[in-house]
């Protein structure tokens, strides 16, 4: 019985991802064909290396939202992190030095939201929301200088964003991505995290520390964001402290758009990276099209139009699987009662 409910949830996630997919392809046909030059070599690297920072945050805010909880301060902690590490290398700290700094940045920042939600019992949305001004105030303060400036053609790009036109970000999403699945899926991490976010009091009270694996999906959060500044820095070589603004809330769309329930206790690894693409694609292939029909729209607001309208579908299809789901529980419930009646 538990491995048939398992294969059960193995095809219904895979027939979820699937649907993502298709709809993916039908977006990226539909703006190949109105502009060929989307699908162009320079187009697709610079989409890949835009997408390794929002795919990276989301595989780590997926273990957040997998608890029922809710991260807004990732694209601030990534930006804060890229400037903060960028600022120590203009002052003469090594290159190679940026990436455990920004990292453990990233961590930090990750554990003290851990310990005031789960420890302080603050609710996630407020603490996350402090943590996230606090940050970008703090980061400015640091920093002092509204630019930060990262070389340009050294080992550090090659290996984090374009190697001679192959963008070797892709390659890092996808082990990142091998890395989360294990943690979610085959691991009691991933186990206990589901579980808390499917009914955290009955965890509780089957012996689990619920307490310390909130705090390490917030923890698991914060080192995504800045393993993200990395890629971001490697990216775009001039990293301004306001850049982070609205950064949280793509990682999370892609998250919702991948099929990872908002109430928590369900998770798709897969469905965050696809996520993720889908909006880099959205985002890239707009310009394209407004520019190929010399339209006077802002391509990032109807961005915007366009991911609100996404997260919302996502997000009320979610809900009406969950009421559905929660119906057939009822029922069968109901009739074994009435056949030991």
């Amino acid at each position: 019985m538990k491995n048939s409910n398992a294969l059960a949830q193995v095809i219904k996630k895979s027939m979820q991802n699937m649907i993502i997919i298709g709809a993916l392809a039908i977006l990226i046909l539909i703006f190949w064909a109105l502009n060929p030059n989307f699908l162009g070599k320079f187009n697709i690297v610079s989409m890949a290396q835009s997408l390794a920072p929002y795919a990276i945050m989301g595989l780590g805010v997926t273990f957040v939202i997998a608890t029922g909880g809710i991260d807004l301060s990732i694209g601030t902690t990534c930006i804060a992190s890229a400037v903060i590490a960028g600022k120590l290398f203009m002052n003469g700290m090594p290159l190679g030095y940026t990436i455990p700094v920004m990292i453990a940045i990233g961590g930090l920042v990750g554990l003290i939201n851990g310990l005031l939600v789960a420890k302080l019992k603050i609710p996630a949305f407020i603490a996350t929301l402090g943590t996230m001004m606090f940050g970008r105030g703090l980061s400015a303060i640091i920093v002092s200088i509204p630019n930060i400036f990262f070389p340009g053609g050294t080992w550090f790009n090659k290996v984090f964003s374009n190697f001679n036109g192959v963008p070797v970000g892709l390659i890092w999403v996808l082990f990142f991505a091998l890395i989360c699945m294990y943690l979610m899926y085959k691991c009691k991490i991933g186990r206990y995290i589901l579980s808390i976010g499917s009914n955290e009091e009955a965890t509780r009270l089957s012996g689990i520390e619920t307490d310390k694996y909130k705090i390490i999906a917030y923890l698991i959060a914060g080192i995504a964001a800045g393993i993200a500044a990395i890629f971001w820095a490697a990216s775009f070589t001039t990293v301004a402290s306001a850049t982070g603004n609205g950064m949280e809330l793509d990682a999370i769309a892609g998250v919702y758009i991948g099929g990872t329930s908002a109430a928590g206790g369900t998770a798709s690894i897969a469905g965050s990276v696809i996520g993720a693409i889908m909006l880099v694609v959205i985002r890239s292939g707009l310009n394209f099209v407004l520019a190929r029909f010399n339209l006077n729209v802002n391509s990032t607001y109807v961005t915007y139009v366009l991911t609100g309208i996404i997260v919302v579908v996502a997000v009320l299809m979610d809900v009406i699987k969950n009421k559905n789901s929660n119906k057939v529980k009822i029922d069968k419930k109901q009739k074994k009662e009435e056949k030991q009646a």
